[in-house]
């Protein structure tokens, strides 16, 4: 299983749970923050992780399970929309800007949880197989 934008690259499920558990990197949070061309506190706000709480982290070094949990969250839909969209500047346009897939809201917004960053997920695949435009 790899995570592309955040460069985690494990063979089996159980090893990204491991290292899920353990806690990513604090920095795994500015690389994805890269990736997707937004604040700091843009990301937080979709991550659930405030200000404060990052900052401890960059200090500590390492995010709580359930922050990288959503980390890798968010990583994997914009994994996905890369592989859709073929290029990253695609991508992280489509992101940000309402789908009508999901009655006008903005996919990486949606994707500040579970549920949301799975609808986004099928309706990449949708997209990349021609069956719903966005």
């Amino acid at each position: 299983m790899q995570i592309q934008s955040l460069n985690l690259k494990t063979t089996t499920t159980d090893q990204l749970i491991s290292q899920l558990k353990q806690g990513l990197p604090a920095d795994k949070f500015d690389q994805l923050r890269s990736k997707l061309n937004v604040s700091d506190n843009a990301l937080s706000k979709i991550v659930q992780i405030s200000r404060r709480t990052l900052d401890r982290r960059r200090i500590t070094g390492r995010l709580a399970t359930d922050e990288s949990e959503r980390i890798v969250q968010v990583a994997q839909v914009y994994d996905m929309a890369v592989d859709v969209f073929g290029n990253p500047q695609k991508a992280e346009r489509w992101l940000k800007k309402p789908a009508r897939g999901l009655g006008g809201k903005i996919p990486l917004e949606y994707s500040d949880t579970h549920l949301g960053a799975q609808e986004v997920i099928t309706l990449l695949g949708r997209i990349m197989h021609g069956v719903f435009p966005g």
